[in-house]
């Protein structure tokens, strides 16, 4: 078991007093038999209101209300976990699904419908001429196999880059400029994975690195139910399967859904706003 200190802090700063718009936050991991929450605490300044509720996917949404404008809103958060899980390999999938492609039960096939629905649906020719590399109609395959293939092929294909843009980018534009973001390179395999008729969703959450400069992140990848072994992590970014170092904070069937911050503000059409953030990730020992 490991304990895992996240140190998350946004600042917002305005030329001129605005109000702002109720924020959510998502910024709670996820629990399970795998991760706790050993503490939490959240500082938010100015003056504020915050309640919090389960959506849909079970992640734990914090509304954050500030009533009186402000040419400054601040928000730290400091949550710290115990991180039981060990083997990201260690799973079972369940015989009919070994092999590729293989049916799914009817009950499976309703709750799943959402997780096998195109985000992009105009932009899947791109998507079948780039997923022909690994599996053609009629062939069969290992599911995994597949999987890490697909996986490992936006690594090898596609350039990192940082992108301040907001929004996610269609996997055709990641396809065409073979560069994009952590969330892009997700939404990318995600769709694949749709097209071939598996269920995938977006997570979101943060990366604990040890022994890097970044001392943490934000992060972005993405998740494949499999029969069995339930949703399995795959890293888009780094083209592994995912581990302890990923703790999750959201998922949802839509990458845009889940920012950790999301909100607006009203001003005049002359204010400005800047926005600092700090992500720190550490080991406690």
């Amino acid at each position: 078991m490991k304990r895992i200190r996240i140190f998350h802090t946004t600042e917002y700063t305005f030329s001129e007093p605005v109000q702002l718009s109720p924020h959510t936050l998502l910024l709670r991991p996820r629990e399970g038999h795998d991760i706790r929450i050993g503490s939490s605490r959240l500082l938010v300044e100015p003056a504020h209101s915050v309640k919090w509720y389960r959506d849909i996917y079970g992640n734990s949404v914090g509304v954050l209300t500030v009533l009186d404008a402000t040419d400054r809103f601040f928000i730290e958060s400091e949550v710290i976990i115990e991180n039981y899980a060990s083997r990201p390999l260690d799973f079972i999938v369940d015989d009919r699904a070994v092999t590729y492609p293989f049916p799914f039960e009817p009950e499976e096939r309703l709750d799943l419908l959402p997780y096998r629905t195109h985000t992009w649906p105009n932009n899947t020719l791109p998507l079948k001429e780039w997923v022909q590399q690994f599996w053609k109609p009629g062939e069969s395959l290992e599911t995994f196999v597949l999987l890490d293939q697909l996986n490992r092929a936006i690594v090898g294909q596609c350039e990192y880059r940082m992108r301040e843009e907001p929004g996610v980018q269609p996997p055709s534009e990641t396809l065409r400029t073979k560069s994009g973001s952590c969330r892009d390179f997700a939404a990318l395999f995600i769709e694949a994975c749709r097209y071939l008729g598996l269920p995938a969703r977006f997570v979101s959450g943060y990366l604990h690195n040890p022994g890097s400069d970044q001392h943490g992140s934000t992060h972005a990848w993405s998740e494949v139910y499999l029969p069995g072994a339930g949703w399995i992590g795959f890293d888009n970014t780094s083209g592994l399967v995912t581990g302890t170092e990923h703790i999750a904070t959201a998922v949802h069937r839509h990458p845009e859904s889940i920012p950790p911050v999301d909100g607006s503000y009203l001003g005049s059409g002359k204010v400005t706003s800047t926005l600092a953030v700090t992500v720190d990730v550490s080991e406690i020992a």
